[in-house]
């Protein structure tokens, strides 16, 4: 197990490094370095480094960690190997509050709408979506019909979207447009102050949670007659998935794959579902895969680059059916 964990951490170095060194502008471990340490004196090198790359690179992690360990959670919840951070609806409710600033707000000056604009409109709507959902789950026991209320939460926003979608003027669409198709390039440090923050509360909260989610794979029942609250645990599980996949979604837009596709990779690697190896894991392999992601989407090169939510449903697809063909199936809850 050790070997493993080894393995993924120089995993990531690599992929770490790789996404800093390569782009637009080849540079090399050498001008990385002068530029973190100061000792360069190419300004143009350390703009490119401080300012754009290590940014990006950071925020790739943050996003790769907080929707792998959200969609841990949300399978070990639900039981459900298909789960993903969005089941909850909240990735919904965040494209819903930036639809609603972009798309009906078309009157305001576009520095209000971009940038701090719409992560506001996005952790507003997110909250909203979780203020219901926590009251619905106080008022229905059942994990399952929790599961599908979060999926009409979701429905119900995104028919709100399509319908300001219709009727929105092709330029404030434009811009709604290209926030659905995510990016990891728009978080500036500033953002960063919040957005790592809430990303470790949150993972912090799966750490601590980590007993109780192990126990719940043997069902509710069976962890109710240990002396666990599964309302209250079901409730901080809520929470913590909330503060991980609506912060990464406000921040980055919506990123899809991730969430669903990254537990298993974990639990193939160390097969088991031990979520004292699952998560930590999950943290590495799901950093690790969204570094590769950025990578890839850099290929076009001064050309542009993809779009980041399509270079992960790319990637994640194949694996997701390749991992399920070798296994015969998917079982969240083999150890």
């Amino acid at each position: 197990m050790k070997t493993k964990f080894f393995l993924l951490i120089a995993l990531f170095i690599v992929a770490l490094s790789c996404d800093i060194i390569f782009g637009s502008v080849r540079l090399s471990l050498g001008d990385v370095w002068a530029a973190l340490t100061g000792s360069g004196d190419d300004n143009i090198y350390r703009e490119i480094i401080l300012n754009h790359r290590l940014p990006k690179a950071l925020t790739a992690i943050l996003t790769g960690a907080a929707l792998s360990v959200a969609g841990v959670l949300m399978q070990t919840l639900f039981r459900n190997p298909l789960a993903g951070p969005d089941v909850l609806g909240v990735t919904s409710g965040a494209g819903l509050g930036v639809a609603l600033l972009t798309l009906s707000a078309s009157s305001l000056p576009w520095f209000v709408i971009a940038g701090w604009g719409q992560v506001t409109a996005a952790v507003l709507g997110a909250v909203g979506v979780l203020l219901l959902v926590v009251i619905v789950s106080v008022k229905v026991p059942q994990t399952v019909s929790l599961l599908i209320i979060g999926m009409m939460f979701g429905n119900f926003a995104g028919a709100i979207v399509s319908i300001l979608q219709s009727t929105s003027n092709p330029d404030t669409l434009k811009l709604f447009i290209s926030w659905t198709f995510g990016s990891l390039s728009a978080v500036s440090w500033s953002y960063m102050g919040i957005m790592a923050p809430i990303v470790f509360v949150g993972t912090g909260l799966a750490f601590i949670l980590q007993k109780r989610l192990n126990i719940l794979l043997l069902g509710e029942k069976y962890a109710a007659g240990l002396g666990i609250s599964v309302s209250h645990t079901r409730l901080w599980i809520i929470l913590a998935t909330a503060l991980l996949a609506g912060t990464s979604t406000a921040f980055t837009g919506p990123i899809a794959f991730i969430g669903v596709t990254v537990p298993h990779i974990a639990r193939g690697i160390f097969h088991s579902s031990d979520h004292q190896q699952i998560i930590p894991a999950s943290i590495l392999c799901g950093s690790v895969i969204m570094l590769i992601c950025d990578l890839i989407s850099q290929l076009p090169g001064s050309q542009g680059t993809l779009p980041i939510n399509s270079v992960t449903a790319l990637f994640g697809a194949p694996i997701i059916i390749w991992i399920i063909a070798k296994n015969g199936g998917m079982d969240i809850t083999s150890r």
